[in-house]
């Protein structure tokens, strides 16, 4: 028995649209920790009272769960009430990363690269944000990861048509130019940025579906680029992550342009962790197997 962490919760499913991923990611989170001898165990939160992890001695708690009411600040508010350390970003850093909006305003603040964006309502002119945004448009809800509700708008009539389907998911919703170039993910862990994984999407369209079902979707890590140029990129994402006040690990996606100008788009502070997902690709490269990946996080566990 692997003594050293305590009894230990992996809090997964929750009840967001994100919950089937999280099952899958909990899962398999689980498993590697029993197998390496932790005193693990399953816990979702939709199912059973977050109290019940105090009452039942609970002495840390590894988070995969994702999207609202697991990824933004929420649940690691509870446990910090409760006094239990977790696993990745603080409150602060997980309601902030998690709201899109606000993530950019950050950004552009310190001086990062982003895309340009506008907010949708119902009484958005449509027209002003084309001719502001260019065609094609991301839309997407502010508050929901793994492109839920999401649509690339290829035609100016579509744009409302993708705000309302966004805005079924949440009650703000993004609309973000579309910038032309590789999608890249990086994954970091503690204050190490890990090696960058090139995502190659047919027809570009890296959806829901493309991420977690489909073996269709091509990752690269290695991701080929100069090793000068990756090391700049793994910088910069560190600073966005800094800058929005993330810790333990986490995962900043953006794109590259064919001139070389990166552009941050969103950062994830429990990203996936199932068999399609790309931190553990990323950390196999690096030389972390994904049981030692699981106890490298779950060591990082803290309060405060």
């Amino acid at each position: 028995m692997n003594a050293q962490f305590g009894k230990v919760a992996v809090l997964f499913g929750g009840s967001s649209a994100e919950r089937e991923v999280s099952l899958m990611s909990g899962r398999a989170v689980l498993d590697a920790l029993l197998g390496a001898g932790v005193d693990a165990h399953a816990f979702d939160p939709s199912e059973r009272d977050l109290h019940i992890l105090k009452e039942e001695g609970f002495d840390r708690v590894f988070i995969a769960l994702h999207g609202r009411g697991g990824e933004d600040g929420t649940v690691q508010g509870a446990l910090e009430l409760m006094g239990i350390p977790y696993t990745g970003s603080g409150v602060m850093a997980s309601a902030l990363s998690m709201d899109k909006w606000r993530t950019k305003m950050v950004w552009l603040a310190s001086g990062l690269p982003t895309p340009r964006y506008a907010i949708l309502e119902a009484d958005t002119d449509w027209a002003a944000v084309v001719a502001d945004l260019g065609l094609p448009i991301f839309v997407k809800p502010a508050h929901e990861g793994s492109s839920m509700g999401a649509t690339k708008v290829t035609e100016a009539d579509e744009l409302e048509a993708a705000w309302a389907l966004a805005a079924r998911f949440d009650t703000l919703v993004i609309a973000e130019e579309f910038i032309v170039g590789e999608e890249l993910t990086a994954p970091f862990l503690e204050d190490q940025a890990l090696p960058l994984v090139r995502i190659v999407a047919p027809d570009g369209n890296y959806d829901y579906q493309h991420k977690y079902f489909t073996d269709d979707t091509r990752y690269d890590c290695p991701c080929g680029l100069p090793a000068d140029l990756e090391a700049d990129l793994r910088a910069l994402v560190m600073k966005s992550a800094r800058v929005l006040g993330c810790r333990g690990w986490g995962r900043a996606d953006l794109i590259l342009t064919g001139d070389g100008r990166p552009y941050l788009l969103e950062m994830n502070t429990s990203p996936g962790m199932t068999s399609h997902s790309l931190v553990p690709m990323s950390a196999r490269v690096a030389g972390l197997e994904f049981e030692a990946l699981c106890l490298k996080i779950l060591e990082g566990a803290r309060l405060g």
